[in-house]
């Protein structure tokens, strides 16, 4: 039977109470959120026999979480992806952001939306969980005060819906994804070189050295981002090509083929020919970061003793482009008062 159930999760070192919240619906599928990052903890959807298993990386317990990690589940801001240098201009004004990706800032700084305790409202028809933050006028070296309102619905059509609002009372930047590492097989299978890739996207962003964007919007054509029908993930992953190299496998940015505005348009699609679970992105963002774990060195002790390697899973992370505040030819990143931020991103699960 569909709904929200809480369950206390524990305490941050800062004090705040966290909790659990399991989404059901009526088809037995179910994920756990936490309001600490607003994090998906959990996900499990069916193969095509009816078996559930937990589809994204994570840890069991609160503690880990609190501690250094690889974004695992959560939700990132205030600005999602990289800012060249930690700095941007806007209305004239220089803004100077923590490093803490080489010269770059990385999703939201030292302590951004990952690391904050969320206000969570399971909302009156017992169906949604709806997370909100303010993000204080100069928080991580952005200007205006910011509160973002993030919504968790889960459909009886096995779809997540992760629905982002958000307004301030001063010009900013504002890029707001969900980080979770998705695998197919489960959470604890391993590779995922022969998942099947589909991304609706003729054109990428092309990088630098440091993985920020030169400003070009390139054709995916002839090179190994072109996934417009289904390649294996890890046909072309250790190809001797600049952009590949960079990236240490698939770190980059696709520009999504849509008309602009309108509902959410498929983004990619990723099937695991052995499971055959399938899972389909969809989004009214203008962009979609493909990340296969390429900076997962060593080994990782997840959930179920699990142990997670490089390239285990792949991040889906819908968005505005890395370093669109430093970009003027990107679609903008600027949210003034008076505007509503506003963007959709589904997880839709089925089977082949």
């Amino acid at each position: 039977m569909s709904g929200i159930s809480e369950q206390a999760w524990g305490f941050l070192p800062t004090g705040e109470t966290i909790s659990l919240y399991t989404l059901r619906n009526d088809k037995g599928m179910e994920s756990a959120i936490s309001n600490f990052g607003g994090r998906i903890v959990t996900l499990k959807a069916p193969d095509r026999a009816g078996k559930f298993a937990d589809v994204v990386l994570g840890y069991d317990s609160l503690e880990p979480y609190t501690k250094p990690n690889p974004f695992f589940g959560t939700l990132v801001g205030r600005y999602a992806n990289r800012i060249a240098n930690g700095e941007f201009t806007l209305n004239g004004k220089k803004y100077t952001l923590a490093k803490n990706n080489g010269p770059n800032s990385l999703h939201g700084g030292l302590k951004g939306f990952d690391k904050k305790a969320w206000d969570a409202v399971i909302t009156k028809d017992g169906q949604s969980l709806q997370l909100t933050y303010l993000s204080k006028d100069g928080e991580e070296g952005y200007p205006g005060n910011l509160t973002s309102t993030v919504t968790y619905s889960l459909g009886n059509d096995n779809s997540l819906t992760i629905d982002y609002q958000a307004t301030t009372d001063a010009d900013t930047v504002l890029n707001l994804t969900n980080h979770s590492y998705f695998n197919m097989a489960g959470h604890a299978h391993g590779a995922i070189l022969d998942h099947q890739l589909t991304v609706n996207a003729d054109k990428f962003t092309p990088v630098n050295a440091n993985l920020i964007p030169t400003g070009e919007l390139r054709s995916v054509e002839g090179t190994p981002f072109d996934f417009r029908t289904p390649t294996a993930i890890g046909a072309r992953i250790d190809a001797n090509e600049e952009q590949i190299q960079f990236g240490k496998g698939y770190d980059h940015n696709f520009v999504v083929n849509r008309a602009g505005g309108g509902p959410p348009t498929l983004a990619a699609r990723v099937v695991d020919p052995q499971s055959g679970r399938v899972m389909e992105v969809l989004t009214t963002q203008p962009g979609v970061q493909l990340y296969t774990a390429n900076h997962i060195e060593g080994e990782i002790k997840g959930k179920e003793d699990a142990i997670y390697h490089f390239r285990s899973a792949y991040c889906f992370e819908t968005q505005h482009f890395p370093d669109t505040p430093n970009q003027p030819t990107f679609p903008t990143a600027v949210l003034k008062p008076g505007e509503k931020y506003h963007e959709t991103t589904i997880f839709r699960f089925s089977t082949a």
